[in-house]
């Protein structure tokens, strides 16, 4: 992975190496194994890189063509490189060799600007071509590396992250309103309605799937990929369609542990984790490795208050995809003494923006801390499961099958659903007669609904703030049924690109690479090709997972139908002993002009009188507890940065 960096001047004003220099010196907040700069007459371009491929080792970024004035800095990882070695008629010779960055640069000679389209993996690169005096840059299809740059005066400025990029001089630091009053105002983990925009004014993103080019002073973006597939699969029978799942799941795991250093993942006693680990686990016994496994698990004198159909502590059922995978090192890791209130100033650091999902930051931040300890390279997860491998909403389908009077099929789905489930067909028919025919709200899957919108009236009034929400369905999924959410969730590129900021702030500060199988492009293509039928079937939510991972799971996690972990419900728990300070905090924010600027603080008044002084830890899932927590959080981005 690397921080790459730069600016070109498309005028005639000479390049002074002092600023380059100052933004590499920026740069040195983040761990490297190597760092360079290439200066040309019209352009800067850095990389403070961390070697994570055996390829990456004695590949220097930035490079030169060696043929053309063309200079290229990326931050890649290419997952498809037997393809592109085919393709671009590499040699044979060369082709374990061959850094991801010069695979690019291959391809854009070949392509030209349709070269993004022709890679799978995660990248963001810049392409500087001298003697055209032209850049081209692009960001990967799923957003999970981030590209920022500031554009004015004849110069463009870039970084995979915000803070060096106000190491140079023409670069402020001033707030975007708009931006703010969206992050207050959208219920959801969303941030804004706009693809393009930051926290900052000056500073803009490249959106996921797109690339740019900049000539004689303009930039002109393309939407270059789209993660819909254009054309449903239909294979033959069940059996077929579970080897096909294998086969592409397979694929993307074995890609994803291309590195020379240890291979780790997040393991829980679910089903997305536990097929890439077992899939990881047998791929890497074949390379004398064994995988790393991290498991957050609640401190020991919580008290579950969640229902009997959740669990907080997900141990058990851990421990039985240990003992039954193989080849796994496991740690279960609990952070006693850790919190999401004392994290706050560590991820605002960490991301240089505010953010929403406070509840797993200790232990997600936690983890990547013991990851980089043990030389851990690439952390698997399973994060995009739930819409991709993991897919099949039961009630969501049965209830289509209800509308289009499927009688028969839905009374055999039934009968074993129920069975699975422990519930009386005649309270399921009850509860699909009411979504199928409008007397009852969908299944919607984002519990942050219920939670209120934190901007103030005249900040939303001034930027159409609610307008703009609604044009773009981001008003919250409560309303909506499954197939809806999972459209939204592939079609919405805001949701990737809060993803990415995520993921490439951590890798970078820690030196790990997330690395989600469940979220590679063949992946997704593959999932969202098969037909809903494979995914719910025979009384079996999530059905083409459960049926392809036999033998790969223990029956107790791939069958499991009756109990579903809940992480982070230990959260409020964890703060109790800090209640008085934020308590204090909160009445502190109440009195600052800044946050009554930005935030409607008679809805954060009214939320503080709702809780119990202190409250009881079941009140985790309050929406007046998280609303508290969410404006604490854009509090101090504010008060820093307004």
């Amino acid at each position: 992975m690397s921080a790459i960096a730069g600016f070109v001047h498309f005028h005639d004003e000479p390049i002074r190496s002092e600023i380059g220099a100052k933004l590499m010196c920026a740069l040195q907040r983040f761990p490297a194994d190597h760092s360079a700069a290439i200066c040309t007459d019209h352009a800067y371009l850095g990389c403070h890189a961390r070697w994570i491929t055996p390829q990456s080792i004695t590949e220097v970024m930035p490079m030169q063509h060696k043929e053309r004035s063309r200079y290229i800095t990326a931050d890649a990882i290419l997952d498809n490189r037997d393809t592109l070695c085919d393709l671009l008629q590499v040699e044979h010779r060369r082709r374990s060799i061959i850094g991801d960055g010069e695979l690019i640069l291959l391809a854009y000679d070949k392509w030209g600007t349709d070269a993004p389209a022709q890679l799978v993996g995660e990248f963001t690169f810049l392409i500087w071509d001298e003697q055209e005096r032209t850049l081209f840059g692009a960001r990967d299809q799923t957003g999970m590396r981030t590209l920022y740059y500031h554009f004015a005066q004849g110069r463009f400025s870039f970084c995979t992250a915000l803070a060096p990029l106000f190491a140079l001089p023409w670069v402020n630091r001033r707030l975007n309103e708009r931006w703010m009053a969206e992050f207050l105002a959208i219920p959801g983990m969303m941030e804004s309605t706009d693809l393009y925009a930051t926290a900052f004014e000056s500073i803009v993103q490249l959106p996921p799937a797109h690339s740019f080019v900049v000539k004689e002073g303009r930039i002109h973006y393309t939407h270059y990929d789209q993660l819909i597939p254009e054309q449903p699969l239909k294979l033959g029978s069940n059996e077929e369609y579970e080897e096909a799942f294998r086969d592409v799941l397979r694929s993307a795991v074995h890609a994803r542990i291309r590195t020379h250093r240890q291979v780790g993942a997040t393991l829980s006693g679910g089903l997305d984790s536990g097929t890439v680990a077992s899939l990881a686990a047998r791929a890497l016994s074949e390379q004398d490795k064994s995988l790393h496994t991290y498991s957050y698990v609640p401190v020991a004198d919580f008290e579950d208050w969640t229902n009997k159909r959740m669990a907080a502590n997900e141990r058990p059922y851990i421990e039985q995809t240990v003992e039954h995978i193989g080849n796994i090192k496991p740690s279960y890791l609990d952070f006693e003494g850790r919190d999401p209130y004392t994290e706050i100033d560590s991820w605002l650091d960490l991301l240089g923006t505010p953010y929403k999902y406070y509840e797993n930051s200790f232990w997600i931040r936690g983890i990547y801390e013991r990851a980089s300890k043990e030389q851990v390279g690439v952390l698997l997860t399973g994060a995009r499961g739930n819409f991709t491998i993991s897919w099949g909403p039961a009630i969501d389908y049965y209830t289509v099958l209800l509308r289009r009077l499927q009688w028969l099929r839905l009374y055999q789905e039934l009968r074993l659903y129920c069975g699975y489930k422990q519930i009386k067909r005649s309270r399921m028919l009850s509860i699909l007669a009411r979504k199928a025919f409008g007397l009852a709200a969908s299944s919607g899957t984002d519990k942050e609904g219920a939670v209120l919108p934190l901007v103030h009236p005249e900040l939303e009034q001034k930027y159409e703030v609610m307008t703009r929400i609604k044009e773009q369905e981001l008003h919250g999924e409560a309303s909506l049924n499954s197939f809806d959410v999972r459209r939204r969730k592939f079609a919405n590129l805001t949701i990737a690109n809060k993803n990415g900021v995520m993921s490439t702030s951590l890798s970078l500060r820690y030196g790990v690479r997330e690395r989600d199988p469940s979220g590679d492009l063949r992946v997704i293509r593959f999932c969202l090709a098969v037909p809903v039928e494979q995914f719910v079937q025979q009384g079996m939510d999530r059905s083409l997972i459960r049926r392809a991972t036999r033998d790969y799971l223990p029956d107790s996690v791939r069958l499991n139908q009756r109990v579903r972990g809940v992480q982070g419900a230990d959260w409020l728990h964890r703060i109790l002993p800090q209640w008085p300070q934020f308590v204090a905090e909160v009445h502190g924010m109440l009195q600052d002009d800044k946050a009554a600027y930005y935030m409607d603080l008679g809805t954060v008044r009214q939320a503080l009188t709702e809780i119990a002084q202190p409250p009881s830890p079941d009140y985790a899932s309050h929406p007046s507890i998280r609303l508290l927590m969410r404006s604490l959080i854009a509090y101090r981005f504010i008060r820093e940065h307004a």
